[in-house]
């Protein structure tokens, strides 16, 4: 992979950025999808901010290799600490990471989100807590899109300010895939669900406690939603 071939699932996340925008990617790695977006033309201005000194200089080289420095700024910063209000971001993309850590560079970086208009993150697991977090936020979703990549399944999810509600099954599963049921959908929650199987039979030959009898009731409520959706 590099900047003018990107994988799938970053590829993805580039199709959601809207024509012109002016992008800050977060954790942006070796910038590969900032760079992507500039040499292809769909925007002329773009952020990538790494916490970790190592990938920062990757991102900086890889920027340098392509000549762009008049279109990327790289910053080393701690999430949305990258982005200054002079910027003008109004995109933001998040990669590669858990749903719970890109909730939490969310949380800790909302008063860098006034100007930005749209949110697309990649979530690797634990896409609930992206949605979870958006209803709490005052975000809603407007697109997800589930692929599978190296035997791996990956979670898009965009986001634009506004009320949202949902359903606790529909945080879990996302109501955009629940809807279309794509076959990394069903590969996903066809593994999720024989997974669930045997946590149950391990919970249910365990000596009961009150919280064992918590967890059993979670996972036979997931199982429940399982069978009504797949």
């Amino acid at each position: 992979m590099n900047a003018t071939n990107l994988s799938t699932r970053l590829q993805r996340v580039a199709n959601y950025v809207d024509q012109g925008a002016i992008v800050a990617d977060i954790g942006s790695d070796h910038a590969y999808l900032p760079c992507y977006l500039v040499l292809s033309n769909k925007v002329t201005t773009a952020f990538a901010g790494e916490v970790v000194l190592g990938p920062f200089e990757s991102a900086m080289e890889e920027v340098r290799r392509n000549q762009l420095e008049h279109a990327i700024t790289v910053r080393l910063a701690d999430g949305l600490l990258a982005v200054q209000p002079e910027d003008q971001v109004n995109t933001v993309t998040i990669a590669g990471m858990g749903g719970p850590l890109i909730a939490s560079i969310l949380s800790k970086g909302l008063s860098r989100l006034p100007s930005v208009q749209k949110l697309i993150v990649q979530p690797n697991i634990h896409a609930k807590a992206i949605r979870e977090w958006a209803i709490q936020n005052g975000w809603k979703l407007t697109a997800e899109e589930i692929l599978e990549e190296d035997a791996k399944i990956y979670e898009i999810l965009v986001l634009k300010k506004g009320v949202m509600t949902l359903s606790e099954k529909e945080k879990w599963l996302g109501p955009f895939l629940l809807a279309e049921k794509s076959p990394a959908f069903l590969t996903k929650w066809n593994k999720e669900k024989k997974s669930l199987q045997s946590i149950l039979m391990s919970v249910e030959n365990a000596e009961q406690t009150t919280e064992l009898e918590i967890k059993k009731k979670e996972i036979l409520q997931k199982l429940q939603w399982l069978k009504e959706e797949l």
